[in-house]
């Protein structure tokens, strides 16, 4: 059964790429790390899973979602191929908290798979997993 790659930002604090290498760990998940250029000149080569957290300083006008994904999200046909979104956050931010997961689902009309803080606990990692694998069962049972 093939699964559905997770494209991720991490910035150098790596608590995003901490959760993308559990999930990697726990069921073998192909993970792309859009902090590297290479990454970001790619195009997904079909369905894929979009793990971004959200920055926020205190103004209002901000820009919350990182300039990799952005980079990547520029190709049309990443746009297109994209599924799903799982955001990462840090409740300090308060009402901003996931505000870029939830911010380009509404953009963009694709669910919100899994919400999460900071680097996530284990029982994040294993029920994210979870959702992902029903979520490759069913890309896997309409080709």
């Amino acid at each position: 059964m093939s699964k559905v790659p997770l494209y991720y930002y991490s910035s150098t604090s790596n608590l995003t790429g901490r959760f993308a290498a559990s999930l990697a760990r726990t069921d073998g998940r192909p993970v792309r790390n859009l902090a590297d250029p290479a990454v970001r000149k790619t195009e997904a080569p079909g369905p894929w899973v979009l793990l971004t957290p959200s920055y926020k300083a205190g103004n209002a006008n901000e820009v919350t979602l990182p300039a990799g994904v952005r980079s990547f999200l520029r190709s049309p046909m990443n746009r297109r191929r994209l599924i799903g979104i799982i955001g990462s956050g840090n409740r300090n931010f308060g009402v901003y908290y996931q505000a870029a997961a939830r911010q380009l689902a509404q953009r963009s009309g694709r669910p919100i798979l899994f919400e999460f803080e900071l680097s996530g606990t284990a029982e994040d990692v294993a029920r994210c997993a979870a959702i992902l694998a029903d979520l490759d069962a069913a890309l896997n049972a309409s080709d």
